[in-house]
C-alpha cells in the first residue's frame, strides 16, 4: 500500500507580512501589509480538501508554537522585552511551507530500506532557523515506526539546508527505485553569496544527507542552481523545476549547468520526460511572479499527470497560454487545477511549498496526522472560529494577540486529540 503522501503544513494564527525573508521578493515586496490569517488557513486546507477528493493522499503538520518564547530566552530576552525586528522572526507562522520541513528519501532508495527524514536546518534566515526542533518533534510523532522510518536531525551549522524545496525525485512510479536530485546553490568555494541574494542551500548539506539516507551513489545527482535564478528571485529550487515520477518540468535557466545536468540524468534515469518553458517564451520574471514552477505535479489515480497552480499563474499573459499548450498536447501533463492561495503566495510561498511528499504506506504513520474529510471539517470550524480575521505588523507587538495564537493553537492541538504538541518543551 505504498503511495505518496503530501503533508501540507497547516497556516498558523500568527501569519503576517513582515518581510523577513531577504531574497523573497513576494515576501518583501508585500511587507507591512494586513494579512488575514483565517483565510490564509481555510486556503490551504481547501487544497488539501480538493487533493483528497482527487484520490491524492493528504496528511498535515500542526502550526508552530507562537511565539517562540524559548527561542528568545536562548537570546536573552522575552517576547515583551525583545525589540520588534526579533520580536517578528518568534512571531513567524513560516512552518506553514512544509517542502522546507526536511528532505525525504523513500525506503527503495535507501541503504536499509527504511524512509529517511533529515529534517532542514534552515540557519540562512533567523525567522525560519528555530523551526527545526518543532519540526522535528512532529516527525517523530508522525514517523514513529523505526521499523519502517528514520528520521534525522538537522545537519550541522555552518551548512544551510532548506529542505525538500531542493530535492527533487524522478522514478518509473513512486513505490519504484529513483533518482535523487539534490540542487544547491552554495558551492563552498568561496565564493559565499556571488549574487544579491544568499544561496540558501549549501552543496555540502546535500552530499551529507544522500551519505545519512543510505543513497547509491549511482541514482544520485548533485546540481547547482543558476546564480541568474537566485538573483531573480528563485530563493529555492522549487521556485524554477518540480518533477513527479518520470518527468521533469523545469525552466530554461533553473540550473547551472543544464546540459550537463540533463546528460547525466538522461544517463542515470533513460526513462525520463524533460519538459523545459524556454526564456523566450517564459521569462524567468514572469515564472518567478505567477510561481508557474512552483506547483504540484501529481499522478492521479487514472495515471495522468496533472499541475496544481496558484491563480496568478492562470493571470498571467504569458505563463497560462502556454500551459494551455502543453495540456492540448500529447504530453504526460494533462490536465490544470488552479488554486486560490494569495494569502501565502503574497509571502512567497506557492501550492508546492505547503507540502512535504513522504512515499510510505499510510497506516505505518500515525493516524493523527492523516487527513480525512471529517478532520478537516473539524479543523476548519476551529480555525474559522479561533484564528485572527486579521493581523498588521504592530499587532505583533501586542500581548491580546500572543495569547490568542497561542491559545488558538493549543485548542488544535486538542482538538486532534495531540497532547503531546500541546505540552512539549522545545
Amino acid at each position: 500500500m505504498v503511495t505518496e503522501i503530501n503533508f501540507d503544513g497547516i497556516v498558523g494564527p500568527s501569519h503576517n507580512y513582515a518581510g523577513l525573508s531577504l531574497g523573497n521578493l513576494a515576501s518583501t515586496r508585500n511587507y507591512g501589509k494586513v494579512s488575514e490569517p483565517r483565510a490564509a488557513a481555510l486556503q490551504g486546507l481547501a487544497k488539501i480538501r480538493a487533493n483528497l477528493e482527487r484520490g491524492v493522499a493528504q496528511g498535515f503538520f500542526l502550526p508552530h508554537r507562537r511565539p517562540d518564547t524559548c527561542w528568545l530566552q536562548q537570546l536573552g530576552t522575552t517576547v515583551e522585552a525583545a525589540e520588534p525586528r526579533l520580536r517578528a522572526n518568534a512571531m513567524s507562522a513560516s512552518a506553514m511551507w512544509a517542502a522546507n520541513a526536511a528532505t525525504v528519501s523513500p525506503a527503495a532508495d535507501t541503504a536499509d530500506g527504511r524512509c529517511h527524514l533529515t529534517v532542514a536546518n534552515l540557519m540562512t534566515m533567523p525567522h525560519r532557523s528555530h523551526e527545526w526542533r518543532e519540526t522535528l518533534f512532529q516527525l517523530r510523532l508522525a514517523f514513529a515506526d523505526t521499523e519502517r522510518f528514520a528520521v534525522h536531525a538537522p545537519i550541522p551549522a555552518p551548512f544551510g539546508d532548506e529542505g525538500a524545496a531542493n530535492h527533487m525525485r524522478l522514478c518509473a512510479r513512486h513505490d519504484a527505485p529513483g533518482v535523487e536530485i539534490f540542487v544547491y546553490g552554495h558551492t563552498g568555494a568561496g565564493d559565499l553569496d556571488p549574487g544579491p541574494y544568499p544561496a540558501r542551500q549549501h552543496r555540502e548539506a546535500s552530499a551529507a544527507i544522500a551519505r545519512r539516507h543510505g543513497l547509491d551513489p549511482e541514482r544520485t545527482i548533485l546540481v547547482r542552481q543558476s546564480e541568474e535564478a537566485i538573483a531573480s528571485g528563485a530563493f529555492h529550487n522549487d521556485v524554477v523545476a518540480v518533477a513527479n515520477e518520470r518527468v521533469l518540468f523545469a525552466h530554461e535557466n533553473a540550473f547551472a549547468n543544464r546540459e550537463g545536468f540533463y546528460a547525466e540524468l538522461r544517463a542515470k534515469f533513460p526513462e525520463v520526460e524533460i519538459i523545459e518553458i524556454p526564456a523566450s517564451e517564459v521569462s524567468l520574471f514572469d515564472a518567478i511572479q505567477s510561481y508557474l514552477f512552483n506547483a504540484q505535479l501529481i499522478t492521479q489515480p487514472s495515471g495522468e499527470m496533472a499541475l496544481i497552480l496558484p491563480t496568478e499563474a492562470r493571470e498571467s499573459p504569458s505563463v497560462w497560454p502556454w500551459l494551455e499548450r502543453l495540456v492540448a498536447g500529447n504530453g504526460p501533463i494533462r490536465q490544470l487545477f488552479v488554486h486560490d492561495l494569495r494569502q501565502s503566495m503574497a509571502n512567497g510561498g506557492g501550492p508546492a511549498c505547503l507540502r512535504l511528499r513522504v512515499v510510505a504506506d499510510p497506516a505505518a504513520i500515525d493516524p493523527r496526522f492523516i487527513a480525512t474529510t471529517a478532520r478537516l471539517d473539524r479543523i476548519e470550524a476551529l480555525i474559522a472560529r479561533l484564528w485572527p480575521e486579521q493581523l498588521s505588523v504592530d499587532d505583533l507587538s501586542e500581548p491580546a494577540i500572543w495569547a490568542q495564537c497561542l491559545a488558538a493553537r493549543a485548542a488544535l492541538c486538542r482538538e486532534l486529540e495531540l497532547p503531546e504538541l500541546e505540552q512539549a518543551s522545545y
